[in-house]
Order: structure tokens, then C-alpha cells, then sequence
């Protein structure tokens, strides 16, 4: 070993020592020279000195965080635009549209996720999403970027989160795909931030391997921790972008770019610009979507399983539910907000506890243990938890149809069938505003398969611009 080798060891063996964490180099002296460099490399990439602190926080003395008191349905923009509080799309169109062209707006995907629940091998974004072509759901979002570049006339910069077990892979794709046509100086990718796992009894870190320490994502809060700390938000600063637009790989439904939305986000007068979100009305009370809440004249979201059902069933005059406001992680971010939650070092966004069963190495027999039970603490934080951060922030609703289809699982809700079924569904609807006659059966089901690519059109509106079929056949599979 080295001189300069041995530096880093007794350094970072100091560190461990003063935190009671020296457990982590019980192995060092059996690890191969590759082994003993990878891991202290990861030990010296976690913040040591914070461990205490949140260990202390979430793992021996966890606190348990009562709703407010207070808390009622977040007020939101209404997708039936007459009547009381109603509103001019038009008008933020209008808005929207002149920060594209000003090339004022980046996208954000957030895609560090692996297809293991799909059955897929592979980063969830390589995962066939498309109902007819089967593109992959990174191919679905980038054609929304080139359709709104081509219409807008102002390059539009994709962010694009990963994960450190799919960054290769992912950049891989990209480049096998010549990024999508977008230009790879158009493209960014970064890695997601992670936090080691924590032993719920011991509160001492875990390893996964002689070689390795556990940790797991920092969640999708993350991500506005590692847009700065990648430099993504100086990359923006550069180019002039001002606001992002924030969603995740699974919807490839997903508006990666909508005018109406940002336009909204920007200048609407009870927006201060820093985070907006879209919501759709949920389809019954245990539907397991977070929920848009107000509480102290802040926008916030209580997850599913914290509301009450008191409340998660509780009707208004018209029978819809009172608190019908479910979140689709599709959000508008100023440039300066993150900026503001990354100010001075500390990252603003809290952390949340989740009990989890974690293999680790048992530090007494060097074996491998999988537990039966959870036994370690992971911290991670949700992206939602800086809405009450903002000083005012807005809601919009949408049809789930329209922009809602998200792929997570193999079978049963959220999967590649229900995605393809809805994807056909929303094609169908623009086909018959375009006079299409399309096939259905009895219950109003549309007895064929349809794609609409947003090359091909953005709105309904600009679809009745485009030579279209007289009817579609019964059985047919039709990408348009």
C-alpha cells in the first residue's frame, strides 16, 4: 500500500472512530486492493458528521408527526374552466408559449429506477411504453421535447436523473440512440444521491458486503438536492432557463413540456413562481395517490396511507370527496427555488423513516444475513415536501386520460396493460374531435389499440391539421 493510500485509510479510520462507526473496516485487511479502494471511497463520499444527527432523528428517538389540525382540500385550477373560479387557458397558453420560445424552460426526468417490478432487465426508462410502436418511455418523453422544440423554435434541455446502478446503462442507451435526436450537448445526465441504511436496533450503518456499505436512493426529494450539487442548476443559469419542467420515467403519457401549465406556474397572480403541481380527482377514497392538502395558507401533500379515513371518504354537497386532489409527481420549478433549498450547505428538504428488511454482513461471522423482519432504517425525501417551502403554490387538475398512464407494475393496476388501455383511450378521444370513427364495443371500450405520437400532433387541436383515416378497424393496432 501506498503512502498516500495509507493517508486515506487512517483518515477515514479516524473518522469512523470519532463516530462509534469503525465497525465498517472490520473487513479491510481481507479485501483485495480494487475492494479496500471502493470502499473507502463510498465511506468518504457520505456525509459522516450529519450521521449522529439523524440517527439520533429517525432511527433511536424517532418523533411521530401528527397531521395539522388545520388541514383542509388545497384549492386548485379546475379542469371545467366556467362557473365560479373559473379561468383563461388561453391566456397562460399565451404565457407558456412566449417562455418557450425565450428558451426559458428545461425538462427534469427523474429515472433511477431499475424494470425489476416489470419483470424487465434494464433502467425502467429502456422499458417499452408506447401502446402500438412499444417505444421506450425515454423515446415517449423525448418526442415531446423535438415536438415542442420544432414548435416553439427554441432548444429545449433535457435533465435527466439516474441512479448508480443504472447511470451507465442509461447514458449507454442515450448514446446507442444518438439522444434521441435532441444533441448530446442537450442532454445532462447525473446520479441520484443515496444515504447508507441504518440498523433500526443498533443505529450503526450497515455493510451489504465486506467490500460495500448499504444505502439506498435519497428518494425523489433528492433530486432537487442533486440538481445543484450536479451542477445541472449552473448549467441552467448558463443558458438562461428559468423554470423546470419536473416528471418521472413511468407516464409515458406525460406532458413533458405544456404551455397551459407553465404559463400558469410563472404568471398566474396567486403563484410566486417556485412550485406548481397537477393533480387529478381521484377514482375513490383509498386510491393510493397523495393527496393536495392546505394547511397555514401552504399548499402540502399527505401521503395516502397518513389521511384519516374520516376524511379520505368524507363527501362534499355534490357527492364528489372533499379531499380529491390526487398527485401525479408532475410539478413546475423555478430555477431560484432550488437554488433557495440548497442555500448555504443544507439541503432544506426534511428526511423520512422507513422500516425495511436489509441484507447485511453480520459483523461477528462475516456471513451474509438476510433478514426475515425489518431490521434497518432507510431515510429518504419526497420532492411534495417543499410545496409548503414556496410562499404561495398552485394546483392544476387534468384528465387522468389525458396526461395519466404511468407504468410501475407487471399485472393489475399502473401496468403495461392498464398504460396501453389509456394511451388507446386519449388517442381516441382526438381521433373522433377529428372525425374519426373509431371502433367500440358496447360499454364504450375501443375495441383496437392507438398511439398518438406527439410528433404527429400536441393537441387535439393540431391533430384535425393532420391527413387522417376515415375510421379505424376493429382489431387494428394504429400508431397515427
Amino acid at each position: 500500500m501506498s503512502v498516500a493510500e495509507d493517508v486515506s485509510l487512517g483518515s477515514v479510520r479516524g473518522r469512523l472512530e470519532a463516530l462509534g462507526q469503525e465497525h465498517l473496516l472490520a473487513f479491510f485487511d481481507e479485501l483485495d486492493a480494487q475492494q479496500q479502494a471502493a470502499l473507502l471511497a463510498q465511506i468518504a463520499s457520505i456525509d459522516l458528521e450529519s450521521m449522529p444527527e439523524l440517527i439520533e432523528t429517525y432511527v433511536t428517538n424517532p418523533q411521530s408527526h401528527a397531521l395539522a389540525s388545520d388541514l383542509e382540500p388545497a384549492p386548485y385550477y379546475a379542469l371545467r374552466e366556467t362557473g365560479p373560479g373559473s379561468w383563461d387557458p388561453a391566456e397562460f397558453r399565451a404565457a407558456g408559449e412566449q417562455l418557450l420560445r425565450e428558451g426559458k424552460i428545461a425538462a427534469f426526468t427523474v429515472a433511477g429506477g431499475q424494470g425489476t417490478r416489470l419483470g424487465f432487465d434494464g433502467p425502467k426508462g429502456t422499458y417499452p411504453g408506447s401502446a402500438v410502436r412499444k417505444r421506450p418511455l425515454f423515446a415517449c418523453l423525448a418526442e415531446w421535447i423535438t415536438a415542442a422544440q420544432s414548435r416553439f423554435g427554441a432548444t429545449i434541455p433535457w435533465y435527466v436523473m439516474t441512479s448508480p446502478i443504472n447511470h451507465a446503462d442509461t447514458v449507454a442507451f442515450f448514446e446507442s440512440n444518438r439522444h434521441f435526436g435532441l444533441g448530446e450537448e442537450n442532454v445532462m445526465f447525473f446520479s441520484q444521491g443515496v444515504l447508507p441504511s441504518i440498523g433500526m436496533a443498533t443505529g450503526k450503518l450497515l455493510l451489504a458486503n465486506k467490500h460495500e456499505v448499504a444505502a439506498n436512493p435519497d428518494g425523489h426529494g433528492g433530486s432537487l438536492k442533486a440538481l445543484h450539487a450536479s451542477g445541472a442548476i449552473a448549467d441552467m443559469r448558463s443558458r438562461g432557463v428559468e423554470h423546470i419542467s419536473y416528471v418521472q420515467i413511468d407516464n409515458p403519457l406525460a406532458k413533458v413540456i405544456d404551455p397551459v401549465f407553465l404559463g400558469l406556474h410563472a404568471s398566474a397572480p396567486d403563484s410566486s413562481g417556485q412550485m406548481s403541481s397537477k393533480m387529478v380527482a381521484k377514482t375513490e377514497p383509498s386510491e393510493k395517490v397523495g393527496v393536495f392538502t392546505r394547511s397555514a395558507g401552504k399548499t402540502t401533500v399527505v401521503e395516502y396511507s397518513d389521511l384519516p379515513a374520516k376524511l379520505a371518504e368524507a363527501r362534499r354537497a355534490d357527492g364528489g370527496l372533499q379531499f380529491n386532489a390526487g398527485s401525479i409527481a408532475i410539478h413546475a420549478i423555478g430555477v431560484g427555488f432550488v437554488e433557495t433549498l440548497n442555500a448555504g450547505g443544507r439541503f432544506a428538504l426534511p428526511l423520512h423513516r422507513a422500516e425495511k428488511k436489509v441484507p447485511h454482513i453480520d459483523l461477528g461471522t462475516g456471513e451474509r444475513v438476510t433478514p426475515d423482519s425489518p431490521n434497518a432504517v432507510k431515510l429518504e425525501a419526497f420532492v411534495f415536501d417543499a410545496l409548503p417551502l414556496c410562499e404561495n403554490s398552485i394546483v392544476l387538475e387534468t384528465d387522468r386520460i389525458e396526461e395519466f398512464a404511468p407504468i410501475k407494475n407487471a399485472e393489475g393496476t399502473d401496468s403495461p396493460a392498464t398504460s396501453s388501455r389509456i394511451q388507446t383511450e386519449r388517442a381516441a378521444r382526438w381521433l373522433e374531435l377529428a372525425g374519426v370513427d373509431v371502433p367500440r364495443d358496447l360499454q364504450g371500450e375501443c375495441e383496437c389499440v392507438l398511439e398518438i405520437s406527439p410528433l404527429t400532433a400536441m393537441t387535439p387541436e393540431e391533430l384535425r391539421e393532420r391527413e387522417l383515416p376515415g375510421e379505424i378497424e376493429r382489431g387494428a393496432e394504429v400508431s397515427v
